[in-house]
């Protein structure tokens, strides 16, 4: 016994299959239904009043017992009553019972089959009819891919977002509803007749684009929920047509369907139209009875003859009438594309022009669909195009990230600017655009940024950073930003997904940025033109290249800062870096240099030099420096130096020297001559010993000793009065000289990792070192008497 609730879920899902039946498939199912009640009503009559009445002839008259039953039968009746002969007032001498057997008896051996079995053969053979229609929905290879098409079917019809799509699609078509006015588009349509008219009735408005609604929309904002479900249907759609499109199984089965049907029609039309002649009204039987009833020969009337002689007629004409839709059918699938499926005319009611065109499997369901109600293929393919999937992205953005909930993000950068940061958006709120005190826009790992006219609101907008954030940028917002914009920072896989427009930008003053070159461009290391940016001031690119990009020397003329990131890469042909005569500020970092470019060594205004994570061994070059007379700052940090040169007295003007992270043992004592230096880093290094001449840097305010294998420090050292920040921590000292206390502006001393056993009082006499700024063990600082640390605890 079959339970309620799979009956009630049988009859839920039932219906749902009807969006993939089209016309003739429907009208077969009709056919079907009244070839069923044919049988029905056929099998009824049988059972309860189907029988046979049979009268005698006599012995005597046997050899012309045939006239009466020829007289009483219809013309067209085949002589095969056999001996029958005319009977007229004869009795008999039968009883009832003898009646009763003899008219079972003819019923089951005279009368035809076809005539005795003919409403039950209806039925099996609709029956099988209506397996072979619905074979393709049951069937394991085909019933799940149909199941889940029309489930998502059924929510891409009757979501929200469809609603909503169209109306703003049709409304941008039409050019002529006032905000707040949609194009009327039908709701959810129930099944049948009502969604053709459904149908019928959006063709009717689309071809009658003046005609709007003045009421306010059905469906005008989404809330979040609605919001889900559709992004949700989004991919379910993408998933599924990926699947779909790789074969065309349903494509097939529904032929193989077809010709079943044809091929059982054409039997069960042929055998019906051979044996309908047989169901004859009367019978003659020949039944060797006459020791039991004293006849031998009966003439016998099936009574219900007649009636299904009729009904048989009826029912080759149904079946007559199911085989032309069956042959229709046929032609239907062999001489459409099936294959493949256009949403040419959805585009052109719509104005989505990205709607794909689908093949396979998927293009044969829509086929099918479209002859059920094209209203369904309609909203399915909003589904189907990105710019709604977009759209209905920005929506959902909109709604999570309100112009209240960006102002709590909003922070200073290193710049002093307030920034808005927004990382892995699925994209570009539009609420970013209404906060108007914005100066820094920074975007990473955003895909497909398009920025609206409503940049042109952001009227303090300065700095932008597109980290793996392809942007576009329509002209109009390029001739906002071309002017404002002073800080851009590009960062991308490769250098040629930079977009266009950002050389473009003759305002902007500095431009960093970051990707490969492709393996072909590599060592060209071409970049698209920087020769409109006429206000470029600094440039940082961290890329791959050969050599320096031919497009810098389009900004040589004013270009002040450049740096060079290689990450390993070796950087050949710097001689281009001559061109750069205004340059204060060069960084060559990871270029795989051996030494330092002589074309460094022309740059008259250079101020700055960074060389970080090279290659070099030697400096020896490094008394070429003498002509750049404006150097303050050398960076050589992070390389394979193994020794300074004594001629480094010569950098006079030198304020700071970074050399950790070498390979130094010593320093050289001409370093003390250089009397301008007010930093100088050799932590990470190899150092055993300092040279007394230190002590001669009267300027030096920061010195790191940190990581080397100092075991003692010069005396001298401490006259260096001026020092601030001392970091001595993890060397081999064991003893700290008392006169440290003359340093009487230190704030910062580092001793931690050493081999100290005490600290000496004297450190209470500098009096800028509070216990924030000595980084020592908790033992030693213990050690300390006690009015030393109370007064390195004072604030």
């Amino acid at each position: 016994m079959i339970p309620v609730a799979e009956f009630k879920q049988f009859a839920e899902q039932q219906p749902a299959f009807k969006v993939l039946k089209p016309w003739w498939d429907v009208l077969a199912e009709y056919l079907t239904v009244a070839m069923l009640m044919i049988g029905v009503f056929g099998c009824t009559l049988q059972v309860t009043q189907d029988k046979i009445i049979c009268l005698p002839s006599h012995e005597a008259q046997e050899n012309s017992s045939g006239v009466l039953c020829q007289q009483l039968l219809p013309r067209g009746v085949s002589e095969q009553m056999g001996g029958l002969r005319e009977v007229s007032g004869l009795k008999n001498n039968l009883d009832l019972q003898q009646y009763s057997f003899i008219n079972q008896l003819c019923y089951e051996t005279a009368l035809h089959w076809y005539a005795k079995y003919f409403p039950y053969l209806v039925v099996i053979h609709t029956l099988i009819f209506m397996v072979c229609t619905s074979f393709w929905f049951k069937f394991p290879g085909t019933s799940s891919k149909i199941e889940h098409f029309i489930s998502i079917l059924g929510k891409c019809f009757d979501s929200p977002w469809t609603t909503r799509a169209l109306s703003e699609v049709s409304g941008e078509n039409h050019k002529g509803p006032a905000p707040g006015r949609v194009v009327a588009l039908p709701a959810s349509p129930g099944a049948g007749a009502g969604k053709v008219g459904d149908s019928e009735k959006e063709k009717v408005l689309a071809e009658q684009p003046e005609k709007v609604v003045t009421e306010p929309p059905v469906v005008t904002l989404l809330d979040k929920k609605e919001g889900e479900q559709a992004k949700a249907l989004f991919e379910k759609v993408k998933k599924f047509r990926v699947h779909v499109e790789e074969g065309d199984i349903l494509y097939t089965m529904y032929i193989r369907q077809t010709v079943l049907k044809v091929c059982k029609f054409f039997a069960i039309l042929v055998y019906n139209l051979i044996y309908v002649e047989k169901i004859s009204f009367l019978v003659a039987c020949r039944v060797e009875t006459s020791e039991v009833t004293g006849y031998a020969s009966f003439c016998c009337n099936h009574t219900k003859a007649h009636l299904f002689s009729k009904l048989a007629f009826c029912y080759i004409s149904f079946m007559c009438v199911y085989g032309l839709t069956c042959l229709y059918t046929l032609y239907w699938l062999f001489h459409r594309p099936l294959k493949e499926y256009s949403f040419r005319s959805v585009r052109e009611e719509t104005g989505m022009v990205d709607i794909p065109d689908v093949k396979n499997d998927f293009a044969f369901m829509l086929h099918l669909i479209d002859q059920y109600d094209s209203l369904y293929s309609k909203r399915f393919a909003v589904f189907l195009s990105e710019v709604s999937e977009s759209r209905l992205k920005q929506l959902n953005l909109n709604h999570e990230w309100t112009p209240e909930k960006l102002r709590q993000k909003l922070q200073r950068n290193a710049r002093g600017c307030l920034e808005l940061g927004l990382c892995m958006l699925p994209g570009l709120p539009d609420t970013v655009f209404e906060l108007s005190e914005l100066e820094a826009l920074r975007l990473e790992a955003i895909g497909d940024v398009t920025f609206p006219p409503g940049l042109s609101q952001l009227v303090h907008l300065q700095e932008l950073s597109l980290l793996h954030s392809p942007a576009k940028l329509p002209f109009s917002s390029l001739v906002f930003l071309r002017d404002r914009l002073k800080v851009i920072r590009v960062k991308c896989e490769e250098l040629r997904e930079v977009p266009l427009w950002v050389f473009g930008l003759r305002g902007l003053e500095e431009l960093h940025l970051e990707g490969l070159f492709p393996p072909e461009l590599a060592r060209a290391a071409n970049l698209e033109s920087l020769r409109e940016l006429k206000q470029l001031k600094v440039l940082s690119l961290r890329s791959n290249a050969g050599k320096v990009p031919a497009s810098v020397t389009d900004v040589a003329g004013h270009l002040q800062h450049l740096s060079l990131h290689n990450d390993g890469a070796r950087l050949l042909a710097l001689n281009s870096l001559k061109k750069l005569a205004a340059l204060r500020e060069l960084e060559l970092v990871a270029c795989g240099l051996e030494r330092i470019p002589h074309a460094v060594f022309s740059l008259g205004a250079l101020q700055e030099l960074d060389l970080r994570d090279n290659h070099l061994r030697s400096i020896e070059e490094i008394l070429s420096f003498q002509h750049c007379r404006k150097l303050v700052t050398l960076r050589l940090w992070h390389n394979q130096i193994a020794y300074v040169p004594e001629h480094v007295r010569k950098l006079r003007g030198l304020e700071q020297l970074y050399l950790s992270h070498n390979k130094l043992e010593t320093l050289p004592t001409q370093l003390g001559l250089c009397t301008s230096l007010r930093l100088l880093d050799v932590s990470h290094n190899g150092l055993r010993a300092l040279p007394p001449e230190l002590g001669l840097l009267q300027s030096l305010q920061h010195l790191a000793l940190s990581y080397n294998a100092l075991e003692a420090l010069p005396d001298e050292l401490f006259f260096c009065r001026k020092l601030r920040t001392l970091l001595l921590g993890y060397n081999h000292l064991s003893y700290l000289s008392p006169h440290i206390g003359a340093l009487r502006a230190l704030s910062r001393l580092e001793l931690k990792g050493n081999r100290l056993e005490a600290l000496p009082e004297e450190l209470g006499n500098c009096g800028g070192l509070k216990k924030a700024g000595l980084l020592v063990e908790d033992t030693l600082y213990e050690g300390l008497p006690a009015e030393v640390r109370e007064k390195m605890e004072e604030e």
